[in-house]
C-alpha cells in the first residue's frame, strides 16, 4: 500500500535489461526486465541458487528479489512494486498524518513479507518504524531464576508486524491492522536498528 501510494510502481516495458541481467535470466528462467529492476534496487547479491535470488537492498535488508514484488499489482504481471525509498520516513509521515487528523499519537510499523534462512515459511517483518523502540532489550536484567540475561533482545516491531499479518492476510485487500493493548516503549525508533551488521552476520 505504501509503495503504491508513493508511486513506487514500475512497468516492465520501461526497462532495458543489461547484458548481466539477460545472462542471469537465461540461467534462472526469469524475465530479464524483472531481474534488471531487482539488480538496480540492490546493493549486493547475497545468494543466487536454484532460481532464488537473495540480495541486500539499499536499505540494508536481506531479502528475496530486493523486495521487488509482482503480487497484488495487476496489469497482467507487467508491473512490479518496489520498496519505499525510505520506509522509516514513510512511517513518520503516516504517523504525522494520523496525529493531524485524529489528535492521536500512535506508532506506525510498515511491513513486508520476508523468508527466513533458517526456517520454512514467510513472516511479516518491520521495514519502517516510527514512534516506538523496535527492540526490547533484556540484557542486564534477570530471568525467573535470577540469572543475568546477556544476549536477549526481542524484535518487538517484527513481532507486531507478524501479528498484523494474521488479520491482514496476503490477498484480502486489508492494508492496515490496528494493534491494541500492547505496552510498547515510546521513543525514536527505526527499522535500521533491526538490521544485523554484516560483521555479526553468521550467514554471510
Amino acid at each position: 500500500m505504501v509503495s503504491k501510494a508513493e508511486g513506487r510502481i514500475q512497468a516492465l516495458s520501461s526497462v532495458k535489461p543489461s547484458a548481466f541481467a539477460i545472462g542471469m535470466a537465461r540461467a534462472m528462467d526469469k524475465d530479464p526486465r524483472h531481474l534488471e529492476i531487482i539488480l538496480r534496487e540492490s546493493k549486493n547479491i547475497v545468494r543466487m541458487r536454484g532460481g532464488h535470488l537473495i540480495t541486500e537492498t539499499r536499505h540494508g535488508f536481506i531479502c528475496a528479489n530486493s523486495g521487488v514484488d509482482m503480487s497484488n499489482v495487476g496489469k497482467g504481471g507487467e508491473e512490479v512494486t518496489l520498496l519505499p525509498k525510505d520506509p522509516d520516513v514513510s512511517a513518520e509521515r503516516i504517523r504525522s498524518g494520523i496525529r493531524r487528523v485524529t489528535g492521536l499519537d500512535v506508532p506506525v510499523v510498515i511491513t513486508d513479507t520476508f523468508g527466513r534462512a533458517w526456517r520454512l515459511g514467510h513472516v511479516n517483518f518491520a521495514i519502517g518504524v516510527s514512534g516506538l523502540k523496535p527492540i526490547k532489550d533484556y540484557r542486564g536484567t534477570r530471568d525467573m531464576y535470577r540469572r543475568v540475561l546477556r544476549v536477549t533482545e526481542i524484535a518487538v516491531a517484527d513481532e507486531l508486524a507478524s501479528a498484523g499479518e494474521l488479520v491482514m492476510n496476503k490477498a484480502d485487500r486489508v492494508p492496515v491492522a490496528i494493534v491494541r493493548g500492547y505496552g510498547y516503549a515510546r521513543g525514536r525508533g527505526s527499522a535500521q536498528q533491526l538490521v544485523r551488521p554484516e560483521e555479526l552476520d553468521l550467514f554471510r
